[in-house]
């Protein structure tokens, strides 16, 4: 199945907002969360095709979320993709194994997210 509902979860407005151009034009549907709370709130509402998750936020970070997402059943089969300026080694590895179907760094080239989208698609 084609991903086209694509959720933002980035407690960055300025981010938020570059990441949705870059989806938008291509046709894709976003929807954004600021938080964990939020984006547990819009997979409630309309489960998305993919996510697009920040690590370092208010309250619950990336990590925790992608792993609270990951295992709940309900959720279990839209895949993550991490997007954040972490970019060492051991925190892909780390992201990876919470249950990250991808993982991007900051600041994100629109060709990569995109073959990455692609990709999971």
């Amino acid at each position: 199945m084609p991903i086209q509902k694509i959720l933002l979860v980035d407690d960055s407005k300025t981010e938020l907002h570059y990441l949705s151009e870059i989806l938008l034009k291509r046709g894709f549907v976003v929807r954004t969360a600021e938080n964990g709370e939020e984006a547990m709130q819009r997979l409630a509402e309309d489960k998305p095709d993919l996510i697009l998750m920040d690590v370092v936020m208010p309250g619950q970070n990336g990590f925790q979320l992608t792993r609270s997402i990951t295992r709940d059943p309900r959720f279990a089969d839209v895949p993550v993709i991490m997007c954040t300026s972490k970019n060492q080694e051991t925190d892909k590895v780390w992201g990876m194994r919470q249950g990250a179907s991808d993982y991007v760094v900051k600041p994100v080239k629109a060709e990569e997210l995109l073959a990455k989208i692609k990709a999971l698609g």
